[in-house]
């Protein structure tokens, strides 16, 4: 499987992890993803798989809610990365915006209906 790599605007989160060719991606409708219109790697990475670095403690978390997911971001650039899921704790959706050699903005996507969990 390949390996791909991925980071935040400014580098100071970065990660990799191994998953089939990227051919398509998630988008979630739920109140915080829609405002983030992110397009996040369906299906999820499991946390021992999910390879972090992260720079001078750069990473904060956003949990809203029931607040068992977890949204992770880069507090130095902003820039949201990865999230561990509600539905599948211990499970990570990655940002395929931040992914090398993904283009997020041509990849089809299926619409989860985050909305009427909550």
């Amino acid at each position: 499987m390949p390996v791909y790599k991925g980071s935040c605007h400014c580098g100071a989160v970065k990660f990799s992890f191994e998953s089939e060719p990227i051919t398509s991606g998630l988008s979630c409708n739920c109140s915080y993803c829609e405002r983030r219109a992110a397009i996040m790697l369906n299906p999820p990475v499991a946390d021992a798989d999910l390879k972090r670095e992260i720079r001078d403690y750069a990473l904060s978390c956003y949990q809203f809610g029931a607040k068992v997911a977890k949204h992770y971001y880069c507090n130095q650039c902003g820039n949201y990365t990865f999230h561990e899921t509600m539905r599948k704790p211990g499970y990570f959706r990655v940002n395929l915006g931040c992914v090398e050699g993904v283009n997020s903005f041509e990849l089809e996507r299926e619409v989860f209906n985050g909305r009427d969990l909550l």
